[in-house]
């Protein structure tokens, strides 16, 4: 606590503007992003208060965007003499979602297939584990795209909120679209990965879209969200309940359908994308049994094309991913190989 009241005295003493007595504190600054770019925070923040909350808030947010520019800047670091990096702002009913488009250094003249990458989390973002997957397709001939959907940290309040399996959607089927858009994408060949949360939009977007996408990888995603409140702690359903529009501050029991909409599992009869799924056993934050072993069945009792690798206790259980481990090794290689089967070879 005390550090954070340093920081705030430290950030109110820097940011406050030079001002005479009688104006002390009145003045207004926009407070803009690292890269000087202004609409990172969608609102003014008056950094000569002597609020606690408000001048938090501030600070929150600059860390954000500084922790953001840092994972960024190592992207950059690791990868430039083979990956090309940039951000493009992809409009999304009307709000622009920053969007990392990741494409070889070494370009051909041919449209490429695309995958467009979905991270999990409750207001997580691109981090260094996704390097690896990003690389993995890179090399292989793809480009990505991974939109920092509503949801996301780094890019300001109106990013900053979400609305759980609507919003997060609708950004991440605008950043499809968009690609689509490119001339050097085959907007044919576009497919979709998620972890995660990030699956659960991955799975919802070809249930709400089933025509945008060739083929699409779900790597332990929340399927049941009426199940997923059930066994979560009572703050975490109370911040999920109060932070959703959709849900109106309303458990699933008060609410029901706002939660059974955004459940991928009672949907699966509109996927047409060939779907591979990846879990472990002993997830404990997202359990297999509750969430992708049932997906699995759905999809099979609905004759769906696709294909389940359920690792044996994976190190890491629900972020295995993250590892470097022969199961992380082997889901690469099984992600390559599923794209590469239904979007046709990219080289």
């Amino acid at each position: 606590m005390l550090l954070v009241t340093a920081l705030i005295a430290s950030l109110a003493a820097s940011a406050a503007p030079e001002t005479s007595a009688a104006g002390k504190g009145a003045a207004n600054n926009f407070s803009r992003s690292a890269d000087g770019r202004e609409g990172a925070l969608d609102s003014f923040t008056n950094t000569g208060t002597d609020d606690p909350a408000a001048l938090l808030k501030h600070l929150q947010q600059e860390i954000y965007v500084n922790q953001q520019l840092a994972i960024l800047t190592q992207f950059r670091l690791d990868y430039s003499d083979r990956i090309r990096l940039s951000t493009e702002y992809v409009n999304s009913d009307g709000e622009l979602i920053p969007t990392h488009v990741f494409t070889p250094v070494k370009a051909s003249n041919a449209r490429r297939p695309a995958v467009v990458m979905v991270h999990g989390g409750f207001h997580e973002r691109l981090e260094p584990s996704w390097f690896p997957i990003i690389e993995a397709a890179v090399e292989a001939g793809y480009a990505v795209l991974f939109p920092e959907y509503r949801g996301s940290r780094g890019y300001g309040d109106a990013i900053y909120q979400n609305d759980y399996g609507n919003t997060d959607v609708a950004d991440v089927l605008a950043a499809a679209r968009y690609a689509a858009t490119r001339p050097d994408i085959d907007g044919g060949r576009i497919g979709i990965l998620g972890q995660s949360r990030g699956g659960m939009v991955t799975l919802l977007a070809i249930e709400r879209a089933p025509k945008q996408f060739k083929a699409a990888v779900d790597i332990v995603g929340l399927t049941d969200f009426v199940a997923y409140m059930s066994y979560k702690p009572d703050y975490r359903r109370k911040e999920i309940a109060e932070t959703n529009p959709s849900f109106k501050g309303k458990l699933p029991h008060e609410n029901l359908p706002a939660y059974i909409n955004v459940s991928p599992i009672n949907f699966v009869d509109k996927i047409e994308a060939p779907v591979l799924v990846l879990a472990t056993s002993g997830d404990k934050i997202v359990p297999h049994t509750i969430h992708t072993g049932r997906l699995v069945d759905a999809l099979k009792a609905n004759g769906k094309v696709h294909e389940a690798k359920i690792y044996d206790e994976a190190p890491g259980g629900h972020v295995f991913m993250k590892g470097a481990t022969p199961e992380r090794d082997d889901a690469l290689k099984r992600i390559v190989a599923w794209f590469n089967r239904w979007m046709g070879p990219a080289r």
